[in-house]
């Protein structure tokens, strides 16, 4: 006797049996991958449980809402972005300033690679933050501030070695190389070229080493 096969259900994507850990991983991944290419508000949460297929009641496991995923999303991308300056700006084989500019390399590599279609999570969180909930803002500005405090601790040693100015107000550098790299990299988003980080880095560069 032939025992007939299941057809496969069109239209639905096949269910992916995992772990409650790697359910919870590829989520926040997926999250990285679609908010910093078109932001919070703009992303249904359907869109994101359709391309790594999981149900959206499972959904609700995991996180207990939309503004829950998007936080836990930004706090994901914010670790991997400190990991990704600790590995740049704290490279001691390097001289502090040829770090800075070896991120800045690293970045325009990353952003020709997917063809401009993404940019910073917290810059584009940021342009939003009149539609956000209230939440995002004390968590975007805390990011801000540990982005700026690793970059001085930097520029700290730049000062040491005698590559800028001894009387260089560090914290401020700081702070005015994250505002104006968070405009460079929307520019460039726009144009579809890095020539804005280039425009940037250079001007950076020759205000602080006159």
């Amino acid at each position: 006797m032939t025992i007939a096969k299941p057809q496969a259900r069109r239209g639905r994507p096949p269910k992916i049996e995992r772990e409650h850990a790697d359910t919870r991983e590829v989520l926040l991944r997926c999250g990285m991958e679609i908010l910093t290419e078109q932001g919070f508000a703009a992303t249904g949460i359907d869109a994101v449980l359709k391309r790594v297929s999981v149900p959206k009641g499972s959904f609700y496991h995991y996180f207990d809402s939309k503004e829950a995923f998007g936080q836990a999303v930004l706090r994901r991308y914010a670790d991997y972005f400190a990991r990704k300056l600790d590995r740049w700006l704290l490279n001691e084989t390097e001289p502090p300033l040829q770090r800075l500019r070896n991120f800045v390399e690293d970045a325009k590599t990353g952003m020709a690679k997917h063809q401009f279609r993404r940019g910073c999570l917290v810059g584009n969180l940021g342009q939003e933050i009149i539609v956000l909930p209230e939440s995002f803002r004390n968590e975007l500005e805390a990011v801000l501030l540990d982005w700026q405090r690793r970059l001085a601790t930097c520029l700290r040693q730049a000062v040491s070695q005698r590559q800028i100015n001894v009387d260089s107000d560090c914290e401020a550098l700081a702070a005015y190389f994250w505002i104006g790299w968070e405009g460079a990299v929307l520019r460039a988003r726009l144009v579809q070229d890095v020539r804005p980080l280039d425009v940037f880095m250079n001007g950076f560069l020759a205000g602080i080493t006159r």
